[in-house]
């Protein structure tokens, strides 16, 4: 069949690891794995963190770009930290500095009410775990604070903190929890308490069914989407026309993964949203 399939989804599954964004989220959902990390990042106590909210979506204005946010969590203070897992090296450097700044102004614009004063702002970090060097200095941290250009020594006092954790840079300089963290992200074997915990919870999520159904369903449907996509090309079809092919590209991958027998034809007429009936006949069970 054109497009990803079930085998295809599932080979993948079983190849997953923190650094693919689906994985990096549901592990960090757990409240402790996520505030230890950013302990280790910004070596700081918290105190506490609000339980984290995955892919944040952001959209001030219906005309303007929204963005998806990987990990969103605030803690007791107030301070709001974005954390993103970037697996994509960019042929154009200016990139993901340009994305922290998008991020940065939509993460504001996002909090700052109609009449409220400026101060009200909260601090913010936007931290983009990568799986390359995004500045070629061979550091594994990179942290960029707004400072004076003719005495360095003198921060603008934004409370604003973009940091890129590179997994190939040298270990100097950082927590050994932190580089054992970024060498698990390369491949190697956990070391400490706090990433064989990260890996425990790797190898949960990873025997969890209805997230493996969740993974597999996602990546059908992308698959199959890139396939219209290219078969369409620029052409725009009506909402409607949109919405039915959205529909039926869903069903499709649902009744492929009963006929895998991944999910059960109760769930996948659930999922679908009908019965158990309804949804054999249009799928063809």
């Amino acid at each position: 069949m054109k497009g990803g399939s079930a085998l295809d989804a599932n080979k993948i599954w079983e190849n997953l690891t923190i650094a693919d964004n689906f994985i990096f989220q549901k592990v960090m959902r757990k409240k402790r794995l996520c505030k230890r990390l950013i302990e280790q990042i910004l070596r700081i106590k918290i105190r506490k963190i609000m339980f984290p909210e995955t892919e944040k979506g952001i959209n001030v204005r219906r005309d303007s770009k929204s963005v998806r946010l990987d990990v969103y969590v605030e803690d007791d203070k107030g301070t709001l930290y974005d954390i993103e897992m970037q697996t994509t090296d960019y042929a154009d450097p200016a990139e993901l500095p340009k994305r922290t700044r998008y991020y940065q102004a939509m993460m504001d614009m996002d909090v700052l009410n109609k009449g409220e004063f400026y101060t009200k702002l909260r601090k913010t970090y936007i931290i983009f775990i990568c799986t390359f060097d995004p500045f070629d200095r061979d550091l594994s941290q990179y942290t960029f604070r707004e400072t004076c250009a003719e005495d360095a020594t003198l921060e603008m006092g934004d409370e604003t903190t973009k940091i890129f954790l590179n997994s190939k840079g040298r270990r100097e300089g950082i927590d050994s929890d932190l580089a054992a963290f970024l060498d698990y992200i390369e491949g190697k074997a956990p070391k400490g308490k706090f990433t064989e915990t990260i890996a425990d919870a790797v190898e949960v999520a990873k025997e969890n069914k209805e997230m493996k159904v969740e993974y597999m369903t996602y990546y059908m449907e992308l698959r199959r989407s890139e396939e219209r996509g290219r078969e369409e090309g620029r052409a725009e079809g009506r909402a409607e026309g949109r919405e039915d092919g959205r529909k039926e590209g869903r069903w499709s991958t649902l009744a492929e993964l009963v006929r895998e027998n991944i999910l059960s034809l109760k769930d996948a007429a659930k999922k679908a949203g009908m019965s158990e009936e309804h949804f054999r006949k249009i799928a063809a069970l």
